[in-house]
């Protein structure tokens, strides 16, 4: 089973698929975490990347796929993937829909979680992440044990400038744009399920794990 996770920044898909990977069995695929994994090990395809990303600039589909598609032939995922965030946009989907194709396969579900702007913003606006291992925690929400620490691997925590609220709105916006056209491509295939992430996590991850082991 192929799923795709989607919502706005702030939604929790990283959260929830955690959780969700646990109890179902589904390998979650991020691009971040590809992306880190390829060029650490210094793949060709994550050569390729390393100089977009040290660049400033988008990876190419064509090198993303290929990562997905090499990570989607190791063994932890004979039993399905959850893809977070990719697509980001319809083309990226109906390339990722094309390279499925081939292999015989296609995306099964693709589940969109709903959350208010000011809910988001107020999520965001509090957000730390570790740049080594990806770690996320929220003041007061999910905070470390030791303020500005990790508590994985010890690193001291950062906040993206775009995480403040006058910025938030803004990026919001411009995701949402993004999200509209993909969310009407999955609609389109009858794939698409929407469920509302403003309420709590638990009830959310109640909803997605119904969704994602319901029978077809």
């Amino acid at each position: 089973m192929y799923v795709v996770l989607l919502g706005l920044p702030g939604a929790g898909k990283g959260t929830q698929a955690a959780r969700l990977k646990d109890e179902t069995g589904l390998a979650h695929i991020t691009t971040g975490e590809l992306f880190r994994e390829n060029i650490r090990n210094e793949t060709p395809l994550g050569k390729q990347a390393k100089e977009f990303v040290e660049s400033g600039k988008l990876v190419p589909d064509e090198i993303t796929i290929g990562m997905l598609l090499d990570r989607m032939s190791q063994p932890d995922t004979k039993g399905g993937v959850m893809f977070d965030g990719f697509p980001r946009n319809t083309e990226q989907a109906k390339a990722l829909d094309d390279a499925l194709a081939k292999q015989g396969d296609q995306i099964d579900r693709s589940v969109y979680i709903q959350v208010d702007q000011d809910e988001l913003v107020n999520r965001l606006a509090g957000r730390w992440s570790c740049p080594k291992c990806g770690a996320v925690y929220h003041e007061p929400n999910h905070p470390p044990a030791k303020a500005g620490i990790c508590d994985n691997c010890g690193s001291e925590l950062t906040q993206r400038a775009d995480d403040k609220p006058d910025v938030v709105r803004t990026r919001l916006d411009v995701n949402m744009r993004n999200l509209e056209p993909l969310l009407e491509h999955y609609r389109k295939q009858g794939k698409l399920t929407e469920i509302d992430g403003n309420r709590d996590a638990d009830a959310v991850f109640e909803d997605l794990k119904r969704i994602i082991q319901r029978p077809d």
